[in-house]
């Protein structure tokens, strides 16, 4: 198994890359904003991907994107092929894309919205710290490729301030990238999704 940045050559896998997306939102059942082959391959021409390949098959795929002139940066589109899944891949490109970004991007805060506890998991053991969507990009360009997830008219409603998603954020500014003083405990992040469904319900 390879992890390596993407680039022009790996154009082929856009559209399993999309189509394993869209399989995992089904699945899932929760919000995945979908992407076109075409915006896959410009984030790889422009070395803005990571993919892991095992030999030449493709096994997991996240990208980078940069919002309100370089002042944060989003690794999006997290998704590992159904074959390669339960193994750490996604762990391991999560980690992977998050030291390139740190990199590339050495002055921006790194963040994400997800509604994966194991998203969760990963962002929580990188060093990442859950916000409120008001410490993350005002950029609407970065909120506008919501509209393809199934919980955009939520995010919709509440003025890009809540969503089912939880906004995840590490300032490199704060202090380095350290292990976790104590390990994730899924019963807090149970608890914070069931508080913020309930908000949802009262404030319909």
């Amino acid at each position: 198994m390879q992890i390596v940045i993407a680039n022009k050559s790996h154009s082929i896998y856009a559209e399993i890359i999309c189509k394993t997306i869209e399989e995992a939102s089904k699945v899932r059942g929760t919000g995945i904003a979908k992407r076109e082959p075409s915006y896959i391959i410009t984030k790889m021409e422009n070395g803005n991907a990571v993919i892991a390949l095992d030999n030449e098959k493709f096994a997991g795929f996240c990208y980078i994107e940069a919002w309100g002139h370089e002042k944060f940066v989003a690794n999006s589109g997290l998704i590992v092929h159904p074959e390669y899944r339960k193994i750490g891949l996604a762990k391991k490109i999560k980690s992977f894309v998050f030291d390139y970004s740190l990199k590339k991007y050495p002055d921006a805060k790194v963040f994400g919205i997800t509604t994966g506890l194991a998203v969760m998991k990963i962002n929580s053991d990188l060093g990442y710290k859950p916000v409120p969507f008001s410490e993350l990009t005002n950029d609407p360009s970065f909120w506008k490729g919501c509209q393809t997830c199934t919980n955009y008219e939520i995010l919709k409603s509440k003025d890009n301030k809540m969503c089912l998603c939880t906004g995840m954020l590490y300032d490199p500014k704060e202090k380095p990238k350290d292990p976790p003083k104590h390990p994730f405990n899924v019963r807090i992040w149970n608890r914070l999704k069931a508080i913020k469904q309930a908000l949802f319900l009262k404030n319909k």
